[in-house]
């Protein structure tokens, strides 16, 4: 074994080649827990588009042959021109680590994902990956391949939509296993609603003969969260308590009822 180490040693990996050779750095780990998390990253965006005020719906739709397919009616990635790159916004957002609105140029006040990997991560980790985004009154599409673009991106056709629809395929050479399951995406999209007042989340399973739907939407927010928690408690009191502030710009949300049992349950988001 040599000891020698010079500065040919040193690799530099170029674009997303680092989330392919280190995927667990990015969404923890390539075992199930990890290739759930894809979806979360997508769902994410979307939810920032609610956050902003932009978007009330989002359906998640497991494939047959287990792709997944995430649709908003948000703003739309934007598409024109991004000035450093010179690409396109959207194929920026899917092919560069850390880039995205929430860095402080005004895209988003309040943001669930702050660190600007997740489009990338999730192109990069995906055989495949499609974005179609419906904008200003046309609709265009992008293709990527284990995070290259192997399609420019293009007008596809009119529409009177609005929003963003990605698609991806989990790279099998990446993950132990590419098999969904619904009740893990059920229960993180159900606490996704709950958290998000006035969201739809609507989760669709197409593998199986018969069509499988569940809608989440909560008004109550937290509210209705607690009441969820509490569901099988013996609760001390009817009404939850609730409230909610900003002060120097951080707003704060909480809502608690207490109930019988011995132990206490506080949960942070």
């Amino acid at each position: 074994m040599s000891d020698n180490y010079s500065a040919d040693q040193i690799q530099i990996l170029e674009g997303l080649e680092a989330v392919r050779k280190r995927p667990g750095m990015y969404i923890g780990s390539t075992s199930s827990k990890g290739l759930h998390h894809l979806v979360y990253e997508i769902v994410d965006n979307a939810v920032d588009e609610a956050l902003a005020g932009y978007c009330d719906t989002i359906t998640v739709t497991i494939n047959k042959g287990d792709s997944i397919t995430v649709v908003d009616n948000g703003r739309g990635i934007p598409v024109d021109i991004q000035e450093k790159a010179g690409r396109p916004a959207v194929e920026v957002v899917f092919t560069i680590l850390h880039a995205g609105g929430k860095f402080g140029g005004g895209g988003y006040k309040v943001s669930g994902g702050l660190h600007g990997v997740g489009a990338s991560v999730v192109n990069a980790l995906s055989e495949w990956l499609e974005v179609v985004v419906y904008k200003d009154g046309k609709k265009y599409k992008q293709r990527y391949e284990r995070g290259k673009v192997v399609q420019d991106l293009e007008v596809i056709g009119k529409t009177d939509k609005r929003g963003t629809k990605v698609t991806f395929l989990p790279d099998k050479e990446i993950f132990e296993d590419t098999v969904y399951d619904f009740d893990i995406l059920k229960e993180r999209l159900r606490e996704t609603a709950f958290l998000t007042k006035g969201l739809k989340i609507i989760l669709i399973d197409e593998r199986q003969e018969k069509r499988v739907e569940r809608i989440f939407h909560y008004e109550g927010g937290i509210k209705e969260y607690v009441e969820y928690v509490n569901r099988n408690q013996d609760v001390l009191y009817p009404q939850i308590i609730y409230c909610e502030g900003t002060k120097d710009n951080v707003y704060v949300e909480v809502a608690m009822q207490h109930n019988s049992s011995y132990t206490e349950n506080t949960y942070s988001f």
